[in-house]
């Protein structure tokens, strides 16, 4: 196998590791929106990274967090709907966005790389990082693990249980603006949440426990990733999509499993 093959492989099952679980709390909490939210905000922080001279990972990083930060403190303030919030930063992040693009002449940026991923061109260094990172949400993850499951179940029943909810929502938010941020070499900003979504909705079918459902969904995103890279080599169509369209493939097989969960 090539080695940049490998490396694609190596960093695309890092990042289906990642997504598995957290994108369980995705899909029982109905966050899908928040995560294309947080993807059309990356674009802002590419161009914040661009302009400020440092790596546009960087940039994105900072931005989602900010926004994700930005969505809590909005959230318990009641006075206007999660989903009009969600609106206002996503399309008003990349309005910005596009804004400052145009205003950077000498800077030529490969946005549909950005956009919808070039993971045969990640490098050795882009691998590791994505094993960083989601070595990093996972560890958070796990601590926060009890809470943000009761919390998925039920919100006044995980506070009369002790758990601090609110906390735990805002960590949630910032997994997932992290995620989005580890995502971006592998399938693109604009994919990302495909990744989080599908392979926990594919897992959902079969699994009967929440730590199930976690393990199957990594499990799923990462024969997503082998299929898809098999396919972008064999086809010679883009990796990013690729991928995606092999977890779609998987999640209308797992429809098929007799016995499944609805």
């Amino acid at each position: 196998m090539d080695e940049f093959l490998m490396r694609a492989l190596l960093a695309g099952l890092g990042l289906a590791t990642v997504t598995g679980p957290l994108g369980c709390f995705v899909v029982w909490r109905r966050m899908a929106y928040f995560g294309d939210a947080l993807a059309h905000t990356a674009l802002l922080g590419i161009v914040v990274g661009l302009l400020f001279g440092v790596a546009p990972l960087w940039g994105v990083v900072v931005v989602c967090v900010i926004v994700a930060l930005m969505l809590g403190g909005m959230r318990r303030d009641g006075r206007l709907a999660s989903d009009s919030l969600l609106g206002i930063l996503a399309h008003g992040s990349l309005a910005l966005g596009l804004v400052l693009l145009s205003t950077m002449e000498r800077v030529r940026v490969d946005m549909m790389g950005w956009l919808f991923g070039d993971i045969l061109a990640v490098s050795w260094s882009d691998a590791i990082l994505v094993w960083v990172g989601a070595g990093f949400v996972l560890a958070l993850l796990a601590a926060h693990w009890r809470c943000l499951v009761a919390m998925a179940v039920d919100e006044d029943l995980a506070r009369v249980e002790g758990h601090n909810v609110g906390r735990a929502r805002i960590v949630l938010m910032l997994l997932v603006a992290l995620s989005v941020a580890v995502a971006m070499k592998v399938v693109g900003v604009m994919l990302i949440t495909a990744m989080l979504v599908i392979p926990a909705a594919s897992a959902r079918r079969v699994a009967r426990t929440p730590e199930q459902m976690a393990v199957a969904a990594s499990v799923a995103g990462g024969l997503a990733v082998i299929a898809g890279l098999a396919g972008s080599w064999r086809y010679d169509t883009p990796s990013g999509p690729s991928i995606v369209a092999a977890a779609v493939a998987l999640f209308v097989l797992s429809r098929l499993v007799p016995g499944g969960r609805s």
